[in-house]
């Protein structure tokens, strides 16, 4: 599950640091004072003098929103941010040609070199601030303080940390951001991180540094938006999911994205269908429904895990041992196995479907059915409906 204790006996040479450079700022209001046109130069006319003629439309200039810089998600019940980070983001001067949410997880236990500095406390494995595992990381918009309220938070991005290193993601919001109200949103990141409290496996207060910038670009947006709904976000521990959840289809609506992201966890006991511990291991059938009609079965399973396996070494070539780059302090046949919908160090996309009844306008039904869920596992899931209109004017 984790470099040996070797790995404290190989550190040497000279420092290599670790550092995330996020954009920062914000947008320059470039909106037009009192009584000026919104609309630039040259008024209503044409080139001729007509008055008829469309104006060009103006719009402000891009700008990027500081969200996170480096900052730390802990397993410290006792300190602020345990297990999750809260930033407010304003979205305004839309609409947006394009939104892109840019994130950089950084991690203390991996480069190994940088262990001279941060040396593991006497008698433990690990840096004491370094979490070798592979969590999950979850980013979503707008999530109620009480879990249970209605609705709940549109889930961004689904991935897993790396087993102690660090990860780079760039995820598209255009559509999302382009069907919310301008103004304040908060975003919130998620990383379920503990400690082993006497060093051995992990760091004995371990966590994590996340930064997170979205680039916005005002402009045309590139579909018209009528519609983002979140539908449910939170974990399945038994065969039985909520039931039919609504959804309301709005007038003008000529094609959807329904958006079903789906990862096994856990350490249940092993069954049928599981090569591990439930459901982290375990293939299962996922029955999707519009209406109580079936629109589609999925298997949700990842056998590409091993490309996040990059064979490196460290130390003298006759000593040291031999990693994974992209995750660092895994064991290798770890890295490599095959998951429920997700790699060590990597996202997890969502499925996603346009449903012949979710383009009709007035009130539908989804859910979902799992064929099982072994006692002592669950599953992630999270479901968002985006309507979009004729983009003609």
């Amino acid at each position: 599950m984790a470099v040996r204790h070797l790995a404290r006996r190989a550190l040497a040479g000279a420092l290599v640091s670790v550092t995330l450079v996020g954009a920062s700022g914000c947008g320059r209001d470039t909106s037009p004072a009192p009584g000026e046109s919104q609309t630039g130069t040259g008024g209503t006319g044409g080139a001729d003098g007509s008055e008829d003629a469309v104006p060009t439309p103006s719009y402000a200039d891009p700008y990027t929103i500081a969200a996170f810089e480096r900052v730390r998600i802990t397993s410290d019940s006792s300190q602020p941010n345990f297990q999750r980070a809260d930033a407010d983001i304003d979205l305004h001067d839309g609409p947006f040609a394009s939104v892109k949410l840019v994130v950089d997880l950084e991690t203390t236990c991996y480069p190994f070199e940088t262990w001279q500095d941060n040396p593991p406390p006497e008698g433990e494995n690990w840096p004491a601030d370094c979490d070798a595992f592979d969590r999950n990381f979850e980013l979503s918009l707008d999530d109620p303080d009480d879990p249970a309220a209605d609705p709940p938070g549109i889930e961004l991005v689904r991935a897993i940390t790396p087993f102690g290193g660090p990860l780079h993601l760039e995820v598209d919001l255009t559509d999302v951001a382009n069907g919310l109200p301008a103004g304040k949103h908060r975003l919130r990141a998620v990383i379920p991180t503990w400690s082993d409290a006497n060093g051995e496996v992990s760091g004995s207060n371990g966590g994590w540094n996340v930064s997170a910038v979205v680039e916005v670009v005002p402009g045309p947006a590139p579909r018209k938006v009528l519609a983002v709904i979140p539908l449910f976000n939170g974990s399945q521990t038994a065969a039985d999911a909520p039931g039919p959840l609504a959804v309301e289809v709005p007038e003008g609506t000529v094609s959807s994205r329904l958006e079903y992201r789906v990862t096994g966890h856990g350490g249940g006991e092993i069954g049928s269908g599981c090569i591990g511990p439930a459901e982290e291991f375990c293939k299962r059938n996922h029955v999707i429904r519009v209406d109580g009609a079936e629109l589609a079965t999925l298997l949700p399973w990842r056998t590409d895990c091993e490309k996040l396996c990059t064979l490196t070494h460290y130390g003298p070539e006759n000593d040291g041992f031999d990693y994974c780059l992209e995750n660092p302090c895994g064991a290798i046949s770890s890295v490599r196995a095959s998951r429920a919908n997700w790699c060590p160090g990597s996202e997890s996309p969502p499925f996603t479907w346009d449903a012949d009844a979710l383009r009709t306008p007035g009130s539908h039904t989804f859910e979902w059915e799992i064929s099982t869920v072994a006692e002592g596992g669950q599953w992630r899931i999270s479901a968002v409906y985006l309507a979009f209109g004729d983009q003609q004017p």
